[in-house]
């Protein structure tokens, strides 16, 4: 079955900078902006652009990540010539099949894109949020008669040395290429899109594979733009990495600011409502007389008799009355006690907190254990602890998955 354009779409990373919100899943599985995946904003990109052949390069936890995408149904993407395929690392014959990095993943798979015979590949990465039209960049990619287009996004400069950086010459060709430099001298970041001419891509890979190249912006660009034609694509709407806690939290409140440029009405991002616990599962949400929710996203199933204030409720979330909710994101099914204070804290499913609990309290002192990790005040709860009566969390604290917290943590400790 020949397709013109096919996407690969790579969503393997361990997520290792998110903490405990990655112990269970794959990163791009994990819960976004109370209803959605992190994965369904760059998959409805690909759906929604016309793309309906698309490769899931999974590696990590991928089984929350198979039954989110099902098949591709809630994309529309099932069907006899409409297809979303997970193609994890070819095991069993020996250890190094797995995927070493993200060039080698896409080597692997040669044989997908051989049956499919297409004369574009688009290659997108799974863990960011945004919404992209990726037809004007498949367009550009052909009237520049580019071998291969890089997808750019500005960044504050602070920023800039987290990310692949280009300068751009005469026509957006890219004159100058470099994987995050400690002094940046460019703010144009590497989105994690490409748009690929088949047959480079191939030679590309191969080529990269022969000297034990695994990552497509050390292995495969830097050559490319010295002999080939490379060119740059400048997006300029909403793009963020999510890849650190203080990321996410971010982009998740960027949700709940009208001037942030994160238009989630507007983006027709598609997600799986019918898995299970999913939001087609719940009743609607119940607000209580006495209640009060003020610039905030209240999921299906919710149950609010307290007050929610700048935060992100999924479904299933029970706040009791006397209880206030601040700056927090809280996944499916947590029940937060009568009278109890939850102040900037990401909360994972299934979390029991009784009443009279208090967190986000204390000073900033950093996570003994994970000091990178936490750097504005968060603290992060993980999936089925239970924290119980009159116990104060103060900031920068973890409570792993399955815990249960009967005593005060002073801020930036781990239970």
């Amino acid at each position: 079955m020949k397709k013109e354009t096919i996407a690969l779409l790579l969503a393997g990373g361990v997520g290792s900078r998110l903490n405990i919100l990655a112990r269970y899943r794959a990163k791009p599985a994990i819960v976004f902006g109370g209803i959605y995946r992190i994965i369904d904003f760059t998959l409805s990109n690909v759906a929604n652009c016309g793309i309906d052949v698309v490769g899931v390069l999974t590696q990590y936890k991928p089984q929350s990540l198979m039954e989110h995408i099902d098949h591709g149904r809630p994309w529309d993407l099932f069907g006899r010539t409409r297809l979303v395929e997970i193609l994890p690392p070819k095991t069993g014959e020996r250890s190094s099949d797995w995927y070493k990095g993200t060039s080698d993943a896409v080597y692997q798979n040669i044989p997908f894109l051989d049956d499919y015979e297409p004369a574009t590949v688009l290659i997108v990465s799974g863990d960011h949020i945004y919404n992209m039209d990726y037809r004007a960049v498949i367009a550009q990619h052909h009237e520049s008669k580019a071998d291969v287009t890089v997808c750019l996004v500005r960044v504050p400069i602070d920023q800039a040395h987290q990310f692949g950086l280009a300068t751009l010459g005469r026509r957006n060709r890219i004159a100058h290429w470099i994987e995050k430099p400690v002094v940046p001298k460019s703010d144009l970041a590497s989105m994690g899109v490409y748009v690929f001419s088949a047959d480079i891509l191939k030679k590309s890979l191969h080529r990269a594979a022969r000297r034990k190249g695994t990552d497509f912006a050390k292995d495969i660009l830097p050559p490319l733009i010295r002999k080939k034609r490379v060119f740059g694509f400048v997006f300029h709407g909403y793009w963020r990495d999510v890849g650190t806690i203080e990321a996410y939290w971010s982009a998740n409140m960027d949700m709940l600011n009208p001037s942030s440029g994160f238009d989630i009405s507007s983006w027709n991002i598609k997600t799986n409502h019918h898995a299970r616990g999913e939001v087609g599962d719940r009743p609607s949400a119940y607000i209580g007389n006495h209640a009060t929710v003020a610039n905030s996203f209240i999921s299906r199933g919710c149950i609010i008799e307290g007050t929610i204030e700048n935060s992100i409720l999924s479904p299933g979330v029970v706040v009791c009355k006397g209880a206030r909710v601040v700056d927090s994101i809280l996944f499916h099914d947590t029940n937060i006690g009568e009278d109890s204070l939850i102040r900037k804290c990401i909360i994972d499913k299934n979390v029991r907190i009784e009443r009279s609990v208090v967190t986000g309290a204390g000073s900033l002192a950093p996570n003994r254990r994970y000091p990178k990790h936490l750097t504005s005040g968060i603290t992060i709860i993980g999936k089925h602890a239970h924290i119980k009566e009159n116990v104060t969390i103060g900031r920068h604290c973890i409570v792993t998955p399955d815990t249960v917290v009967a005593k005060n943590m002073r801020s930036g400790t781990t239970a």
